[in-house]
C-alpha cells in the first residue's frame, strides 16, 4: 500500500503560480524520508508526489495545511508495479483515490480530504485532520514561533531563553497554540492511515 497525495493551488487565477516555490520545498535535499517518487507538477496548478509510508505524508499534509493555500488529496491503496520513475505516469487505485480526494477537498470545509477503498477507514483519518487544521488556523505568530522551536528539538527553557520569556510564559504559549493537541493529532492520523485496510472494501 502506497499514499499519494495530490495538492491543487487555491484561488490559482486571483494569486501568482505557487507551484514551483512548493516542488522546490517538498522535494529539497536530503530526500523526505518515505518519498517514492518526487513531486511533480501534473497539470496547471497540481502537484502529485507518492509516500511508503503514512507518517511522512501526514507531515506533508500538516506543512500544506499550515499555508492554507491548497487543496490537498490524500489516497491510500494499491498501484500498479513496478511504480514509473515518474510520478505523473504513475496508475492504480491510490492515484485514482487521490484525484478523487483533492476534487472533494476543494469543497471541504478545510481543504483536505482522504480516500480509500474502505470508506470508513479513510473518513476517520479525514475526522483527525480537519480537527487538526481547526487547531493549526487559530495559532497565533507567537504559537508558531514556540511550536517551530520546539519541534527542532529546543527544550522549554532553551526556548524562553532564545526568545527572552520565561519558561512559564512558553508553556502558556505552547498550550494556546495546541501544540500537545497538534501531537497526538498527528501521531492518531498516522495511526489510523497505517493500519487501515484500505485495499479491501469492509
Amino acid at each position: 500500500m502506497v499514499y499519494v497525495l495530490t495538492v491543487d493551488q487555491r484561488d490559482s487565477r486571483r494569486t501568482a503560480d505557487l507551484v514551483p516555490e512548493l516542488l522546490a520545498r517538498l522535494n529539497a535535499s536530503p530526500r523526505r524520508p518515505g518519498l517514492l517518487r518526487r513531486f511533480e507538477r501534473t497539470a496547471g496548478d497540481e502537484v502529485q508526489g507518492v509516500f511508503s509510508a503514512a507518517g511522512p505524508a501526514i507531515d506533508v499534509v500538516v506543512e500544506l495545511l499550515r499555508t492554507d493555500r491548497w487543496n490537498i488529496g490524500v489516497g491510500a491503496g494499491p498501484v500498479l508495479e513496478p511504480l514509473p520513475r515518474s510520478t505523473r505516469a504513475g496508475q492504480g487505485p491510490a492515484f485514482v483515490h487521490a484525484r478523487d480526494a483533492v476534487t472533494k477537498a476543494k469543497s471541504s470545509p478545510h481543504h483536505v480530504n482522504v480516500e480509500g477503498s474502505d470508506a470508513r477507514q479513510a473518513e476517520q483519518v479525514e475526522t483527525v485532520l480537519w480537527l487538526l487544521a481547526s487547531v493549526l488556523r487559530r495559532r497565533s505568530q507567537r504559537g508558531w514561533e514556540v511550536a517551530d522551536l520546539l519541534a527542532a528539538g529546543m527544550s522549554r527553557s532553551e526556548v524562553g531563553a532564545k526568545l527572552g520569556i520565561s519558561q512559564s510564559a512558553v508553556t502558556q504559549r505552547a498550550q494556546a497554540a495546541g501544540i500537545a493537541e497538534e501531537v497526538r493529532g498527528r501521531a492518531l492520523a498516522t495511526e489510523l492511515l497505517s493500519v487501515a485496510d484500505v485495499g479491501v472494501p469492509s
